[in-house]
């Protein structure tokens, strides 16, 4: 039997997916149409109106784009780049907020304000100065170049900073203290898994940040050495007209593993920011 409660639920249940197929479509449209372009020719996306359906260059365009790009190489460096400033992130900024959160030290207003000025900060101010500092290490066109400036982030500090400060008890720190733990104990038995579910959060916002930038890597990086992928990008469809059915198609190799990521460990992450929610 259905009750009028029901009868009124079922509009509002209607609408809610409808809503949400509606911002499904919007969000999986730009890489649909990347799809779409890849699988044409460079004259036929210049006709109007563009083509709405897949065409048979497909397998071509990537073809060219992996070679030309040498995407090969190009996608094995963003997966250590980005893997490795993930990790670094989420162990520096979790040690760090942590601190900023649970301990007690002087100045540590003081130091968090200055980590969060940092943030307003623009990256382009410090180019010249990081450059020089690469140079004279001899790490230009070198991943670690890369690497080592993005280890940390003020944002990751923040973020782990506010999350530990209601979701890791001062009393379960003092507990742990009584009983004899070191503060490595300390870190690994308490603070880690308290802070799980940030963790996953973070590892996730730095792995998709750190295979997306663009600005840093295509200047201390060059096509030839040791390339990104968005610096392996810069060298597609070069010429006095931009082929742009090779450069979607180069696009769509540096986006699909980014989804095989989440496809993969969308569910723990999920999972980690409702756990993290219903821990708050």
């Amino acid at each position: 039997m259905v009750t009028g409660v029901t009868r009124l639920r079922r509009p509002g249940r209607l609408a809610a997916y409808l809503t949400l197929a509606l911002f499904s479509a919007g969000s999986l449209f730009p890489l649909l149409w990347t799809a779409i372009a890849a699988s044409r020719n460079n004259t036929r996306l210049a006709q109007t109106p563009p083509p709405f359906w897949f065409g048979g260059n497909l397998g071509k365009n990537l073809s060219i784009a992996w070679t030309d790009a040498n995407m090969g190489t190009a996608l094995l460096n963003t997966t250590a780049v980005a893997s490795t400033v993930a990790a670094g992130t989420v162990l520096f900024a979790t040690l760090a907020g942590f601190a900023f959160a649970k301990l007690r030290f002087r100045f540590k207003n003081a130091l968090m304000l200055l980590v969060v000025a940092t943030m307003m900060v623009p990256p382009q101010l410090s180019v010249v100065p990081l450059y020089m500092m690469i140079a004279r290490l001899s790490w230009t066109d070198q991943l670690q170049a890369v690497v080592l400036p993005s280890l940390v982030s003020a944002f990751g500090v923040f973020f782990m900073r506010q999350y530990l400060v209601s979701a890791l008890p001062r009393e379960l720190i003092e507990a742990a203290r009584v009983d004899g733990a070191s503060s490595l104990r300390l870190v690994w038995h308490v603070v880690f898994p308290a802070a799980r579910p940030a963790m996953a959060v973070l590892g996730m916002l730095s792995f998709v940040m750190a295979w997306n930038d663009f600005f840093w890597p295509v200047i201390a990086l060059t096509q030839n050495g040791s390339p990104t992928v968005q610096v392996a990008l810069t060298g597609l469809g070069r010429g006095y007209i931009p082929d742009q059915s090779v450069i979607m198609a180069g696009a769509l190799l540096g986006t699909l593993p980014l989804l095989l990521v989440f496809v993969l460990f969308g569910k723990q992450i999920v999972g980690g920011i409702m756990q993290g929610a219903v821990k708050g």
